[in-house]
């Protein structure tokens, strides 16, 4: 029987991700983990424990006590916070990768989750319909740990034979938690503003086109590629991800078919350079051809999702 632990599980996938794990392992099988106490509230459907993935004896005894059998390890520091603290960034997001990768290892875990991100690419990457294979070179700390942690897994996959399974996420949108640092999180706050009856302060440019994906679509795809069997995930680095592309101004105006007098004011700042640097757009072939991905979402059906439940959701 399959033993999960979810690292870094109060976050923006965490929270939504470890509730779909304990719907399809059970509630008793799941063990969610974050550094802060007060998280726990968010988890009255599993265990919780306060865990610094970051003391790694910690980490270790726990898989070791609890018998665990998969990681999904989420902890984090993305893009906007990671340039303004780039070394802590670096540090917290490399070496806790290397300490759950030494774990699953030693203990010869079924399976791990690592998710790596569009922010992998660089200002050279081809824009439209980024393909899997191609230039990176990434220039935000978030996107070169991502790329090396890439790196890492393949090779633990090659040399040690341990099953990491990852994908690059683009933009991801949810109702369920608050904007965590990253660049994309505009496509977050944006909704809350618009409910709140607030004007919009966006900090990228109206017309920054990104890959994103709703987070319904994010859960379905890191569960797809987890219960896929091991001989059909060819990828060891990580997996292109695609679901929609907007601009600031297109999720305006969707937003204003719902809300005709919301404002919104753009005065880009220093994630405009990182959003600059990311690709347009998405080539997912890879993903629909090995493990049958497909998104369901769009622009509008997300935004009157977002719309109907946002308004009743209690953080």
């Amino acid at each position: 029987m399959e033993k999960i632990l979810v690292i870094g599980a109060a976050g923006q996938l965490g929270s939504e991700l470890t509730k779909s794990l304990a719907d399809q392992y059970g509630a008793e099988q799941v063990i969610a983990t974050d550094l802060n106490e007060s998280a726990r509230s968010k988890f009255d459907f599993c265990r919780f424990e306060v865990l610094n993935v970051m003391d790694k004896d910690g980490l270790r005894n726990l898989v070791k006590n609890e018998n665990i059998t998969q990681i999904y390890h989420l902890a984090a520091v993305l893009s906007a916070v990671g340039e303004k603290k780039p070394l802590f960034a670096w540090e917290l997001n490399m070496d806790s990768l290397i300490h759950v990768l030494e774990l699953a290892k030693e203990f010869k875990l079924n399976k791990v989750y690592w998710p790596s991100s569009i922010a992998v690419f660089g200002p050279n990457t081809p824009k439209i319909n980024t393909p899997q294979y191609c230039v990176k070179e990434p220039n935000t700390v978030y996107g070169i740990s991502k790329q090396a942690g890439e790196r890492w897994c393949e090779y633990y996959f090659q040399k040690f034979n341990v099953d990491v399974r990852s994908l690059r996420y683009p933009g991801l949108i949810g109702y369920k938690s608050l904007p965590g640092g990253g660049t994309t999180d505009y496509a977050v706050d944006i909704y809350h503003k618009a409910l709140a009856g607030e004007k919009f302060d966006c900090f990228l440019r109206e017309d920054t086109s990104l890959p994103m994906m709703y987070m319904p679509d994010a859960i379905k795809a890191t569960l797809d590629i987890m219960n896929a069997p091991r001989e059909i995930v060819k990828i060891r680095s990580s997996y292109n991800l695609a679901a929609m592309n907007f601009t600031p101004e297109e999720i305006y105006q969707c937003i204003l078919t719902h809300i005709p007098d919301f404002k919104i004011e753009y005065n880009p700042d220093f994630r405009q350079a990182i959003a600059d640097s990311w690709p347009d757009s998405i080539d997912d072939t890879c993903a629909r051809e090995d493990w049958g991905w497909k998104h369901d979402y769009d622009l509008a059906r997300m935004t009157k999702d977002i719309l109907e439940n946002l308004p009743n959701f209690k953080f």
